[in-house]
């Protein structure tokens, strides 16, 4: 039986609020860290209760192939690929996996060198098990908030923005330096729960997903080696994003829109980040390939 918004009752849904179990549509969504809430609850303390069975630790109806999911077993089984190839466990960068995926600005734009797909596959590469570990736990957890406020296509949409504004933020710090990693992808789903959240009128603090990016902006400033570019690209991509969502897609009806301006910063970071590797007149050194 078809389940309706009770705030708009022509709206079908499939997920409920985490809290009172009243069906919501997406505009009526705040993502929280239990899980989708109806406006009301989302303003009140969490509560401690049962969840039926099969549904997530997060309240969210739990889907064995979400999006989300997906991402995930992408990673690992990439990392996994790395370890076969020559990548140690304790994070040592070689093999050809690593070699020939991670993000280098000399290869990607220059001296006869178009490895253009290294903006994508970048972002799916790990040095380590403390490395992936920390970025997976962090995208299950925002994915499996953002994603069912969003739909399936929009967080695909949106994942792959980040991740490509990601790349183009990390050249534009470090154009000689191989950078591989899924926190620029993971920044922006960070930048569109920040958003949804502040239309909503619902603190970040309150929601539980503040102490999570100060967590991982901690990480990022005491632990050399990583890109802050990669990830404040990804964060800036995700907040625009977030804001041609819920102006676009959620009020205004009109999803294109939303998906125009998707595109629109796709297209401006991988043109950036081409412009910044093949600017720089740098020649590959101590990379192997």
């Amino acid at each position: 039986m078809a389940s309706y918004c009770y705030r708009h009752t022509n709206r079908e849904t499939g997920v409920s609020c985490s809290n009172c179990g009243r069906p919501i549509c997406p505009e009526c969504m705040t993502p929280t860290s239990v899980g989708m809430r109806c406006p009301e609850c989302a303003r009140q303390k969490t509560q401690i209760r049962r969840m039926p069975t099969g549904t997530s630790l997060l309240g969210v109806g739990a889907e064995r192939w979400s999006a989300t999911n997906i991402l995930i077993a992408i990673n690992v089984v990439a990392f996994v690929a790395e370890l076969l190839s020559g990548v140690t466990l304790g994070g040592s960068d070689s093999g050809w996996v690593y070699d020939h995926g991670a993000l280098y600005g000399p290869l990607i734009a220059g001296h006869g060198y178009h490895d253009y797909w290294r903006l994508l596959t970048s972002g799916f590469l790990h040095e380590g098990l403390i490395h992936i570990g920390l970025n997976m736990l962090s995208l299950w957890f925002v994915g499996r908030s953002l994603e069912p406020a969003i739909g399936k296509v929009n967080f695909l949409a949106i994942y792959f923005v980040a991740l490509l504004a990601g790349s183009f933020g990390a050249l534009a710090f470090q154009p000689m330096i191989p950078t591989i990693g899924a926190s620029g992808a993971i920044f922006g789903v960070f930048g569109v729960l920040i958003v949804i959240a502040y239309r909503r009128g619902i603190s970040i603090w309150q929601t539980g997903l503040a102490p999570i990016l100060l967590v991982n902006l901690l990480f990022d400033l005491t632990q050399s080696g990583i890109s802050i570019g990669g990830h404040i690209g990804g964060l800036i991509a995700g907040v625009i994003c977030g804001f041609a969502f819920t102006d676009f897609a959620e009020r205004r009806g009109k999803p294109a829109w939303a998906y125009g301006v998707y595109l629109l910063v796709a297209c401006v970071a991988v043109f950036g980040a081409v412009a910044v590797a093949g600017g720089t007149g740098l020649t590959p050194t101590g990379f192997t390939i």
